[in-house]
């Protein structure tokens, strides 16, 4: 079985680190980039066609946001799963609306990410229990094409 490859996108690098750290060890699933911002998330998306991308939500030069945007537009068949400290709501449906498929805390991620970004593969959506609840307390769903 061909691995699912994953870019990631940290201005963090420790962050981006640790999570190929941990996706590494997984048979299914491949790193094949890392982006220190949003425009060269966009930049190595286009270079290496990933199937997906474990996006930071604050990022400079262009964030998460507006890189998602950037990369669904050109590359429509990209799944982001979204990486953030943020646990606003606003933030969480900025993510959905903007394509994202799901949104980690980054805090509470850990080795979850792995199943998390099989489960955004097969394209449902996967927030973060404490997100989740929230979400479900207003009946609100992302939108989705």
């Amino acid at each position: 079985m061909k691995p699912i490859t994953v870019l990631l996108a940290d201005d963090n690098r420790l962050v981006r680190k640790t999570f190929r750290k941990i996706l590494e060890v997984e048979d299914d699933l491949e790193v094949v980039g890392e982006a220190k911002d949003g425009k060269q998330a966009v930049a190595l998306v286009k270079k290496f066609r990933p199937a997906m991308v474990l996006m930071d939500l604050s990022m400079p030069v262009l964030n998460g946001l507006e890189a998602t945007a950037q990369i669904l537009a050109a590359f429509p068949a990209t799944k982001i799963l979204m990486l953030s400290s943020y646990s606003d709501e606003v933030y969480m449906e900025a993510a959905a609306n903007s394509g994202a498929l799901g949104y980690l805390l980054k805090h509470s991620a850990g080795t979850s990410v792995c199943a998390a970004l099989r489960q955004v593969q097969q394209g449902r959506t996967v927030f973060s229990p404490s997100v989740s609840k929230r979400f479900r307390q207003r009946n609100w769903e992302p939108a989705r094409d």
